[in-house]
């Protein structure tokens, strides 16, 4: 962010959090369990098999607001579907104490900023969780 990195995991796990109107703590903590606990990493075997825990990973959780982009109608996305900017804060906050919780390293990015974001997928390996 302006030229300077705020945040940096290695091997773990990248999630782009899209907070809707209507999420609430509960479904917070159940999808960021599930996260946690998602066996998507290779075993000796070759197979996903374990957990972020159990390869020694961490957790960077960016707010992506644009998730919730409603492209179906017209040629310019409607946000009508993001929750409001205090509230998705909060929530995106708590997403990172959660995650911190089940003792896995946690790091985020900066609420509203405008970031450059880099990936180098494994796999590669990517999924959807909505709840």
């Amino acid at each position: 962010m302006d030229g300077k990195q705020v945040s940096r995991i290695e091997r773990g796990i990248l999630t782009l959090l899209g907070i809707a109107k209507g999420d609430d703590e509960a479904k917070l903590a159940k999808l960021i369990a599930k996260i946690c606990e998602l066996r998507i990493f290779e075993d000796d075997q070759g197979k996903m098999n374990l957990a972020i825990k159990d390869i020694g990973g961490a957790h960077l959780i960016v707010s992506q607001f644009t998730l919730l982009g409603d492209c179906s109608a017209g040629r310019r996305p409607s946000f009508t579907n993001a929750e409001a900017p205090e509230r998705a804060r909060d929530l995106y906050e708590k997403a990172l104490v959660l995650s911190a919780g089940h003792g896995i390293p946690t790091s985020g990015g900066v609420f509203q900023a405008d970031m450059k974001v880099s990936l180098v997928n494994d796999g590669p390996v990517t999924f959807v969780l909505e709840l």
